[in-house]
């Protein structure tokens, strides 16, 4: 029999009305009011449906039964009504379509030896038994970064499996590789129609291979993308298993299939989930992501997720739960150098991943449309903006932004042009990104941009030569927070400093699908097993590795304990030992774009002290939001809760490892934390306070003794705002002894008081 859902697939762009009227909605229930006279919570869902909606039961899409308690299904707006009015039903969520967050790292962050541990051997053989799984687009199987040589046998509590797919055979996985799954009900249901895109665990992409391999991703020697970036490379817990959750799809990850793999990816039994994925902001009882971190966070599997790509925007972060990592953006010491010698003798640098035959010696004429007498989009190199007989056989200058870099390329290349300069504006100011171009192109900061468009305006006949340097190391400064990760304050609990921390993201080298090009590109043919890929999705899962040795290293360590350990011993000084500088506008940067700064593995292996939280004082904390009762049951998975039986009053009294501090009708906001001993018996710790103008600190008691291992000790902190303070600053709390330096950064703004 055809079901519902697959019938309205069939039809619903041709003769059913019914099917066109219908949305995917997420329905949380209270799953505690099952009568008992069900066998399982999914019978029951189906008759509610049926009973409450007057709809088929066919129409469940999904049933959830870990990460959330309820289905989604495809209804219509009065359907959607009638179970909103019922009491078992808890919420109703239309279906949220997210977005991916699109070597060297190992030794930027000194751990080639996994961490260089005297004890070395023993973490090695406490990682295998550590599971990483990874919410993406899928996996390439055949990876070499997946070979499982010499590992011992998978970890008996382990119960995912490795699904078949029209493409996928069961036997691909292995000790390595000990799962794959894939989630497509809700795209296929958005989409409308049948898509051509394959129902299988197999990464068609790039995204998905290149996210696991970085977290979890075996040693594979003589690596590189087309001679770049060649080396070793490797993931951060080069021993820990991997599992992947194929939950993105080419239109997007759906909410529905998001949930779905989590619910199943806590079932299986993974210790940390990684999701370079996200939305914008909501608050916590509409946010998918949100919900399914929570129950992982209780399950103890650390979760952690990209911040976003939407810098260098204020306020632009995704997935600030306090119970999820969030995870921005910096570079590493390495870089992929190209220059352009202008028609003036003037030589000017950038980077580039090109790998072909170049342009010769001889230089073109260059050009650029600005809009004058043009397309209004030639100055972006937009699809169809270009004129060919205005380009052919010429270098092209084009702007940065709207359209995908290497796509501009393509546009030249299809009109005929033979190079690209591409000149990053304001927005982007002096990051700089290389791609793999399918022409000779060189990517320039805003800064050079400027000059070249300057050039560009006063020279009768600007003229160009393009040529590339391949991979320099040990580059000055680094890192430096890269200009598209996205920033603070968090907008959904300004009392919660976001990000937490940044990691590596610029022109990283990972695996990569062989079923599409480096660039994504359609037209792009070449075929790769590495390629170097930019964004907070690289970021993440460096963080869900680092994550993953230290659940090894710790394994009694809850995910808020693993959290703290990497916030408060991250740095915030590059390699030239300067505060760390924005990529955006070359400034210092701030906690808003780095949190608490970039990770540290040697230090939070052994972090001397940290940051605790339970389930319960999570709870709390949702309960301090303002929520209904309804809304916190949505959150915390307590469906039987009638009341909050505590509550914090200000949210910012989470014993988190930051701190927001919002000044209000009040000049003064106090604050206790308490923090627990997980170094030696017998440490003493003294304070130490950093505050900006305007504002005093006052700490109490001013030292910390621990007398035995996993003593807790309580401080509070005052904050007092001067008359006339305002704008945005920021601070920092230090715990220090001759072994540990246990900071916490502290953002102050001042709220407007109407």
């Amino acid at each position: 029999m055809v079901s519902f859902l697959w019938l309205c697939l069939l039809v619903a762009a041709i003769v059913d009305p019914s099917c066109l009227a219908k949305r995917t909605y997420i329905v949380q229930m209270n799953h505690h009011q099952k009568p008992t006279s069900y066998l399982t919570h999914h019978d029951w869902y189906a008759d509610s449906l049926q009973s409450l909606a007057s709809t088929s039961p066919d129409a469940i899409l999904y049933s959830y039964t870990t990460a959330y308690h309820g289905f989604s299904a495809s209804l219509d707006l009065d359907q959607v009504q009638a179970l909103r009015h019922s009491d078992s039903v808890l919420g109703v969520y239309e279906d949220t379509v997210y977005q991916l967050h699109t070597t060297r790292t190992p030794e930027f962050l000194g751990i080639e030896n996994e961490l260089g541990l005297s004890s070395g051997q023993q973490l090695n053989a406490a990682t295998h038994d550590v599971i990483i799984g990874v919410l993406d687009t899928g996996v390439w199987p055949e990876s070499k970064s997946f070979d499982d040589s010499g590992m011992p046998a998978v970890p008996t509590r382990w119960r995912g499996e490795c699904e078949e797919g029209e493409d996928f055979k069961p036997t691909v996985c292995n000790k390595k590789l000990i799962g794959a799954r894939k989630f497509s009900k809700g795209f296929r249901l958005s989409a409308g129609v049948i898509s051509k895109e394959k129902d299988s665990p197999r990464d068609q992409d790039g995204h998905g291979t290149h996210t696991s391999t970085t977290a979890g991703g075996g040693q594979v020697g003589n690596a590189s993308l087309f001679g770049f970036a060649s080396g070793t490379a490797r993931g951060m817990a080069v021993h820990a298993r991997v599992a992947t959750y194929k939950v993105c799809w080419k239109t997007g990850c759906f909410g529905s299939d998001i949930l779905a793999g989590m619910d199943h990816a806590i079932s299986d039994g993974v210790d940390v989930l990684s999701m370079s994925l996200g939305g914008g902001s909501a608050p916590y009882y509409r946010d998918t992501i949100a919900i399914g971190a929570f129950k992982a966070m209780e399950m103890g599997v650390f979760v952690s997720c990209s911040a976003g790509n939407s810098g260098p925007a204020k306020n632009s972060l995704a997935n600030v739960a306090p119970w999820i990592m969030t995870v921005g953006a910096g570079t590493l010491d390495r870089d992929f150098p190209a220059y352009a010698i202008l028609g003036n003798g003037k030589k000017v640098t950038g980077v580039s991943l090109y790998s072909g035959n170049g342009m010769g010696d001889k230089p073109v004429e260059l050009v650029y449309f600005n809009g004058k007498g043009n397309s209004s989009s030639s100055n972006l190199c937009l699809s169809g903006s270009l004129e060919p007989e205005a380009v052919r056989g010429k270098v092209v200058f084009c702007d940065r932004g709207v359209n995908p870099r290497v796509e501009k390329g393509q546009v030249v290349k299809e009109a005929g042009g033979i190079g690209m300069i591409l000149g990053n504006t304001a927005e982007s100011g002096e990051e700089l990104v290389a791609d793999s171009h399918l022409l000779p192109a060189v990517a320039v900061g805003r800064k050079t941009g400027d000059e070249i468009r300057e050039y560009l305006k006063t020279e009768a006949h600007p003229r160009a030569l393009l040529s590339f340097g391949g991979t320099v190391l040990g580059v000055k400064p680094s890192p430096v927070v890269a200009a598209f990760s996205s920033r603070g304050p968090n907008m959904v609990t300004p009392q919660i400093l976001k990000p937490d921390v940044i990691g590596p993201g610029v022109n990283i080298l990972a695996g990569w699908s062989e079923g599409i090009g480096p660039t994504g590109l359609e037209s792009d043919t070449r075929k790769t097993q590495f390629n170097i890929m930019s964004g907070t999705s690289m970021s993440c899962p460096h963080i869900s590795g680092l994550a993953a040795l230290l659940k090894a290293a710790h394994p009694g360590w809850s995910p808020s304990a693993i959290k703290s350990a990497l916030m408060t011993t991250a740095y915030t000084l590059d390699n030239t030992k300067s505060p760390l500088h924005d990529a955006a506008g070359g400034h210092v940067s701030t906690p808003w774009a780095h949190g608490a700064g970039h990770v540290d593995p040697h230090k939070a292996i052994s972090p001397g002290l940290v940051y605790d939280i339970t389930t319960e004082e999570y709870i709390a904390f949702v309960c301090s939001l303002g929520y209904t009762i309804k809304q916190v049951q949505s959150v915390v998975n307590r469906p039987n809760m009638t009341a909050c039986a505590k509550r914090l009053g200000d949210p910012g009294r989470l014993n988190y490892p930051s701190f927001s501090v919002l000044f209000g009708k009040s000049r003064v906001v106090r604050y206790t934390r308490q923090l627990t001993n997980v170094g030696a018996a017998g440490s003493v710790y003294d304070v130490e306070a950093e505050a900006p103008q305007g504002v005093q600190v006052r700490v109490k008691p001013k030292q910390l003794v621990f007398k035995n291992v996993g003593d807790k000790m309580r401080y509070t902190v005052t904050f007092v705002s001067q008359k006339g303070a305002n704008g945005d600053a920021f601070g920092s709390i230090t715990w220090k002894n001759a072994e540990n330096q246990v900071r916490s950064p502290v953002a102050f703004g001042w709220e407007r008081l109407v």
